[in-house]
């Protein structure tokens, strides 16, 4: 029998995008379950599927025998205009179900420019965008991932956020909410009532939002008596002992990170002062190298891949990656394994390292400089030197690599001109160091790739409260690096700055937007990180629509008494410190990495990971 979505899926373009039934999908019998999760990714199958936490979150989950999760992604334009056509509404992938009657549809909240995909999502699906308007007959929207830590923009769609690492609070929520299905439902509100009481758990409709006369925010307070002043966040203390899956799904199509990831460490000992990365998720905690390889042993096993990658925001900075490297290396090698080590730092680069994790295949390699010249390398605390760059350059080409990508950011707090042109200068100098070697002992096809985004303020880190640059000065300091770039060897590409301007918005916005965000996507903005579908200019109607000034949250420079959108939010990491290094950013002046000296900011109180490494309680 012909149904009508197998009619649609004749009529689109990738239409195992919306099939499921993947290799080692979870298939489970919908009515022996109590609860019914949907893990809801909002963006297309190829970015969602290559997400390591929706695996974790999914398989965890899936070993519960009272909970089945499923899939549900934003379908593509064409898809989306077929169901809508036809009267289908959103379904999960594993039983094709539509999720309007799922219990809990929990959303990862990875990048601002999806929420136009959230609640086109929840459209589609037919449930009612505003949490107010959700009764108990609909499913409870929670969302998580790193925009949690500030979703005001967001907060009035949701019933509550998980802010942290989700592996423990999840199973705990389904715990409550299992106990309170079998109540009956009775009350949503005393639902999260309950659900407060879980460390980690960010219940918006709790929060009164206060505004001064000139907009600014007055106060941010409880109104109900079981929700905390302040929400800590919520991480994982025993890396090395938490759930890992050992199964991941294999998609029919090319997903963004076809490969196995293999999560070595979580958090950052660094302190780059524009990364809200690695503050979010400090203290830096580990896993040993022999969890690391069964893990290897058993997803490379079951999945067919020919390629591994080790994940983490600092893969060099892992101390067992030696160990870890030799022990992958004995059956990758044997096997044609690739091997890749993305986010390596330019300050411990090894060419050994290089040498033996690509003797499959070699790929090119990509460093993140940052900043065009020292003196703005300091104010960021990259912690790195040109000296640095160009002695891990000339390594790599000694060793036959021609293929090196160089990140930079334009629009760093104190930039001048000069450190502007320094980027192209400092790629010059790459250049400079291939030639330097003689012909006959380089390889050929030199090929050098800078790129340069716009430095969009985030919350949580030293420079919450600086002013982003106006797209203007964007526009004109993107315009310099290319008049200066000293050779057509050299090739440079730049991101739209529209998409950055939009994404400073809502990064370090508040309650009001919300209605600016329905009301966009309501002119069909969707898929805001895609070009062939942003429209900036339906965006700024729209916000201007609601009364707001777009550049009051993205250009404006806030003082260290304003209160912040995010402040009764916990992190760990405390203000004052995050005041001391925008000082210290001010002044030039660098902060050593964890391992070399405690900075003192407050991650120390999780008594976890780098915090305790080797130096006991006292560290911080």
């Amino acid at each position: 029998m012909i149904t009508v979505k197998d009619k649609i899926l004749s009529g689109v373009m990738k239409p195992t995008r919306y099939t499921g039934g993947e290799m080692n999908a979870v298939i489970k019998d919908s009515d022996e379950v109590e609860i019914r999760f949907g893990f809801c990714f909002p963006d297309v199958y190829e970015i969602a599927m290559s997400h390591l936490g929706l695996k974790i979150i999914y398989h965890s989950l899936n070993t519960r025998s009272d909970t089945y999760c499923e899939r549900v992604f934003a379908p593509w334009d064409d898809m989306e205009q077929a169901m809508r056509k036809h009267g289908m509404r959103l379904f999960a992938l594993e039983s094709g179900d539509e999720v309007t009657h799922f219990d809990i549809l929990g959303f990862t909240l990875q990048y601002e420019l999806s929420y136009s995909n959230i609640v086109n999502m929840l459209d589609l699906a037919q449930i009612p965008v505003m949490a107010s308007e959700r009764g108990e007959e609909y499913p409870i929207i929670y969302g998580g991932g790193p925009c949690a830590y500030n979703a005001e923009p967001i907060a009035d769609i949701f019933d509550f956020f998980m802010l942290g690492e989700g592996e423990e609070q999840i199973h705990e929520t389904m715990e409550v909410y299992k106990e309170w299905k079998r109540e009956g439902k009775r009350s949503k509100r005393e639902l999260l009532r309950r659900l407060v009481k879980i460390d980690g758990i960010y219940v918006p409709s709790f929060y009164d939002v206060e505004y001064n006369t000139d907009g600014t925010i007055a106060s941010i307070t409880p109104n109900d008596p079981n929700a905390p002043k302040t929400i800590r966040k919520r991480i994982v203390e025993d890396f090395n002992g938490t759930y890992a899956p050992d199964t991941i799904i294999v998609p029919f199509g090319e997903v963004v990170h076809d490969r196995v990831m293999l999560e070595v460490m979580r958090g950052c000992m660094r302190g780059c002062r524009f990364c809200q990365a690695g503050y979010i998720y400090r203290p830096l905690r580990e896993r040993e190298p022999e969890t690391l390889l069964g893990l290897a042993e058993s997803l490379l096993s079951c999945s067919g891949y020919d390629e591994i990658s080790l994940s983490s925001l600092s893969t060099s900075d892992f101390s067992g990656l030696p160990k870890l490297t030799d022990g992958l290396l004995k059956f990758t090698e044997e096997k044609k394994i690739g091997l890749s080590l993305p986010s390596l730092r330019i300050d411990n680069f090894s060419l050994e390292l290089m040498e033996k994790v690509q003797k499959v295949r070699k790929s090119g390699i990509t460093f993140a400089p940052e900043a065009g010249t020292q003196r703005l390398r300091d104010v960021i605390n990259k912690n790195i030197t040109e000296d640095d760059i160009v002695s891990s350059v000339k390594l790599l080409f000694k060793g036959g690599w021609t293929n090196v990508k160089l990140y930079f950011m334009i629009g760093l707090p104190t930039e001048t001109d000069d450190d502007v042109k320094g980027i192209p200068a400092l790629a010059g100098r790459v250049l400079d160091e291939y030639f330097a070697i003689p012909k006959e002992e380089r390889a050929k096809n030199i090929n050098i790739t800078i790129s340069a985004s716009s430095f969009v303020p985030k919350p949580f880190t030293a420079f919450q409260w600086t002013a982003m640059n106006t797209r203007e000065e964007l526009i004109r300091k993107q315009r310099l690096i290319k008049e200066n770039v000293p050779s057509k060897r050299i090739r440079y590409t730049y991101h739209d700055n529209k998409t950055s301007y939009l994404e400073g918005v809502f990064a370090r916005g508040d309650r009001r937007l919300c209605k600016a965000i329905i009301t966009a996507v309501k002119r069909g903005c969707k898929f805001d990180a895609w070009g062939e579908f942003f429209d900036f200019d339906k965006w700024i109607e729209a916000i201007e629509e609601c009364g707001l000034d777009p550049d009051f949250y993205a250009a404006r420079e806030r003082s260290y008494d304003e209160v912040l959108p995010w402040d009764h939010i916990d992190i760990g990491v405390t203000k004052k410190f995050f005041i001391s290094e925008n000082e210290k950013a001010k002044a030039e002046t660098v902060t050593p990495h964890c391992r070399l000296k405690c900075s003192g900011c407050g991650a120390a109180a999780f008594e976890a990971g780098v915090c305790f490494e080797g130096r006991g309680a006292d560290n911080g």
